[in-house]
């Protein structure tokens, strides 16, 4: 890991979570010279299917299409994401490593347990990471990030704002078909939710949410506390 500043440092459960819930905006960010990294807790080797090596080439195709600067994986246990001392540390680590002006995890409410789980312990790094005496491995600085967020992954929750991706649809369709092992059935896989026709939902949601705004399509999130408008509401776009 690198000592650097990103602007966004994205948490996910297993490689597909950010992507499936914040691809566009990601690609929209990266296109503006902003940098991101995605931070996978898991090798997700409990998936149904695919294998942990082909998840990887997977994840860092995905990367590559949202022009991610860089994406690391922890190697917490796959349904082992427990909110212990040692997994905060390990992520707090990781946010003091590369200092990201926002956080962004998997909103709690979600039929699969790791997703919460993930965003429990962020929520619980986020915290801790900014703390001076609180120590973690290499002795770094405390970094307290402007802001925590939630994408969704297979829940629908009314959003507290949403980023317009109407221009970059396209790339979060594209990052989403990398996962090839976990969207497609092979010869040697089994059906699962994913496998049902998950992207069309995915993009389905989209563009409800920005139908509600009036875009194309959107990505929604949720907030840990209210967002502070500093424009007039009668003036400039905030």
């Amino acid at each position: 890991m690198n000592d650097q500043q990103v602007d966004v440092l994205a948490f996910g459960a297993h490689a597909d979570d950010v992507e499936i819930g914040m691809a566009g905006t990601i690609a929209k960010w990266t296109a503006r010279n902003k940098q991101v990294v995605i931070c996978d807790l898991t090798e997700a080797e409990l998936s149904s299917n695919g294998t942990v090596e082909s998840r990887k080439v997977e994840a860092k195709n995905a990367a590559e299409i949202l022009g991610v600067a860089e994406r690391i994986n922890v190697r917490l246990p796959d349904r082992g994401l427990y909110v212990t001392d040692d997994n905060i540390r390990k992520i707090t680590q990781i946010i003091r490593t590369y200092k990201p002006k926002l956080i962004f995890a998997p909103y709690f409410q979600d039929r699969h347990p790791d997703h919460g789980n993930c965003a429990n312990l962020v929520k619980e790094a986020f915290f801790s990471a900014g703390i001076k005496k609180y120590t973690v491995e290499g002795e770094l600085e405390p970094h307290k990030a402007q802001n925590l967020y939630f994408y969704m992954i297979n829940g629908f929750s009314r959003p507290d704002f949403v980023v317009d991706i109407s221009d970059f649809i396209t790339e979060k369709i594209n990052a989403l078909e990398a996962y090839s092992s976990q969207f497609f059935i092979s010869d040697d896989g089994v059906s699962t939710p994913l496998t049902d026709g998950y992207i069309d939902s995915v993009t389905a949601r989209e563009r409800l949410f920005g139908k509600e705004v009036g875009v194309s399509f959107a990505e929604g999130f949720l907030s840990s506390k209210p967002l502070l408008i500093n424009n007039d509401l009668l003036g400039d776009n905030v």
